[in-house]
């Protein structure tokens, strides 16, 4: 089969498109012909060796795909040839099949796609948990949102109006404000002057919970917005800088930083995650929420792909296509 391989960490560009030999599905596990594989920032930073993880070489990234199991292993009883599923795969989604434990093989229903599924596993389930489990947002509070057009932007605007928040979304261009409000948000601001351009937003309050994937300037202008009691979500630091916080402010302002490790979570907690994954494929089939699905890239593009999501053109979210 053909797969996307990292032979050694390096830059992006080093990927290639090569054969290896086809998986086989171990006692307990299950073989999926993949159907749909979705892109995700820290694939790009995993592979360039700047992430948490570093996984013995030659490995194929992608922490996410779906498509039809093709054969099952020994004691596996829940699955079948023939199912759709969808993979928390960790990695080894960039290919044309992957061999998996049954137990992160999650039934698709009938009337989700394979790439909207692929989204709701990693980036709106991101969103999903920081929203529920870390920030407890509550109805009626103000959800600011930066980075807001990329995916775990665009998951956090549509969990967040799902659980009743009031959506103020950050992004840097017209266009990306426009993809904001589309998918729900209820005002779309820029970065310039943020920490006035948060309370405006917010009728002179500020922000009762901020969900920051971007890090750097942006995250010194957002804190200063926050409101007593309020919860500060650190995702992750797209802008390439990872900034220092002022604790002074957390003492003045009384507002907690939250981190949120969406891969910690699923492992420690996973009957937790199961759960969230239920009530998000419940939100699916209610139409509260619904994946921006930005393009569809062959899988032999992965790296211009991923070149994309690191310089922060994206809007939405990516699907590689085996």
């Amino acid at each position: 089969m053909k797969a996307i391989l990292c032979r050694e960490y390096g830059p992006i560009a080093n990927l290639v498109y090569d054969d290896v030999a086809d998986p086989v599905a171990d006692e307990g596990g299950v073989v999926v012909q993949i159907k749909a594989a979705g892109v995700n920032f820290p694939d790009g930073l995993l592979v360039q060796g700047l992430y948490q993880a570093r996984p013995e070489t030659p490995f194929s990234p992608g922490m996410e795909a779906a498509g039809v199991i093709e054969s099952v292993g020994a004691g596996v009883t829940n699955f079948k040839p023939g199912d759709r599923v969808a993979v928390k795969c960790g990695n080894g989604g960039y290919a044309e099949k992957i061999a998996a434990d049954a137990r992160v093989v999650i039934p698709l229903p009938d009337t989700m796609t394979y790439e909207d599924s692929c989204a709701l596993l990693c980036a709106w389930s991101t969103a999903h948990h920081a929203l529920k489990q870390r920030a407890n947002i509550q109805p009626g509070e103000n959800l600011v949102v930066l980075g807001a057009a990329g995916a775990t932007g665009i998951g956090a605007i549509q969990c967040g109006k799902a659980m009743g928040a009031r959506v103020v979304a950050v992004a840097s261009t017209e266009a990306k404000r426009k993809a904001c409000l589309d998918a729900g948000a209820d005002l779309a601001i820029g970065y310039d002057n943020l920490k006035d351009g948060i309370r405006e937003a917010t009728g002179g309050k500020g922000a009762d919970v901020i969900f920051d994937p971007v890090g750097g300037e942006a995250f010194d202008a957002a804190c200063r917005a926050m409101v007593r009691n309020g919860r500060y979500l650190v995702i992750g630091f797209a802008s390439g800088d990872i900034p220092k916080f002022p604790v002074n402010l957390a003492l003045l302002k009384e507002f907690s930083l939250v981190g949120v490790f969406w891969g910690a979570f699923t492992r420690n907690d996973p009957k937790l995650f199961a759960q969230n994954m239920q009530e998000l494929f419940g939100w699916y089939e209610q139409g509260l929420v619904r994946p921006v699905i930005e393009d569809r890239w062959p899988l032999e593009k992965a790296a211009e792909v991923l070149e994309r999501i690191l310089g922060r053109s994206a809007i939405g979210k990516s699907i590689l296509i085996p």
